[in-house]
């Protein structure tokens, strides 16, 4: 009913590309429209695969009912899914928030935008060497996500836990080059998101994305030792979306994989698997 296929940075891309989509790209005219009575048609949707993948494959069945093949590409880092996105060999990808979005956009000269907003994933601070932000040492090295947004929550995440102070304005485009007060001395390392969990046993603690966390068996709830509010002004500032190609955010098959996501069904399905790692809001 569906196919998935991992890529990661570690895989070359051309080749990946080439295995991966070899008679599967979209002519750049193709109509995307909702199947007649008895006809079907196949919608490719990249995503990482916790939360995202998992979320969409709870809506597979319903989706072929009505004649929609949802064909999910697994993808296990940031940037592939909008470059492939962006060139046409996905009709929509389900990773990311809008001000990465954004960003990515800038720096790589795509047009994504979104569709439907899904869930907020808080951001965490979990322990590595050490285990208590009341009584950081010296030096503490704490790492935190690479790309320009997710960097700059993790450093206002630190901010609201009282670990440093960042440039009065500094907000969402903080860097670590805004940190004004510095009391113990703490290193920021800058790591991608993927590779975060891996090295906690490295650093003394790691701001991890939540699904990132998830994938490592951490939670929220169980684990993180602070996290981002979601009943903050950034839980609608991150919310994760399901995202197309400018002129296709009005896609017929686009949109009902939008509502069937922003089901209730799926609302209970979030709240009852991520342990508050994964936030519903719709």
């Amino acid at each position: 009913m569906k196919r998935k296929s991992i890529l990661s940075l570690f895989i070359v891309v051309g080749v990946a590309f080439s295995l991966l989509f070899t008679g599967c790209g979209r002519n750049e005219e193709e109509e995307l429209a909702l199947p007649a009575a008895g006809e079907t048609v196949t919608l490719v949707v990249g995503a990482t695969p916790t939360p995202h993948a998992q979320i969409l494959e709870q809506v597979v069945d319903v989706l072929y009912e009505e004649g929609i093949i949802l064909d999910i590409v697994e993808f296990t880092d940031f940037v592939l899914p909008n470059l492939a996105l962006n060139d046409g060999e996905l009709h929509a990808n389900f990773f990311q928030h809008r001000p990465y979005m954004t960003n990515f956009n800038e720096e790589h000269g795509t047009n994504v935008v979104p569709v439907g907003g899904v869930h907020y994933e808080p951001l965490g601070v979990y322990p590595g060497r050490s285990n208590d932000l009341n009584n950081i040492p010296d030096g503490a090295i704490i790492a935190i996500p690479n790309d320009v947004t997710n960097a700059a929550r993790a450093l206002n995440l630190l901010e609201a836990n009282g670990l440093i102070t960042l440039a009065e304005g500094a907000g969402l485009l903080a860097t670590s080059r805004d940190i004004e007060y510095n009391p113990h001395n703490i290193e920021i390392y800058e790591v991608a998101a993927a590779q975060l969990a891996r090295i906690l046993p490295d650093v003394d603690f790691a701001v991890i994305n939540g699904n990132f966390a998830l994938q490592a068996g951490l939670t929220v709830e169980r684990d993180a030792l602070a996290s981002e509010d979601p009943e903050s002004a950034a839980a609608d500032a991150y919310m994760n979306v399901i995202a197309a190609r400018a002129g296709y955010e009005n896609n017929p098959v686009i949109l009902r994989l939008v509502e069937v996501v922003q089901s209730e069904e799926i609302r209970q399905f979030i709240l009852s698997n991520y342990q508050g790692a994964v936030v519903p809001l719709f």
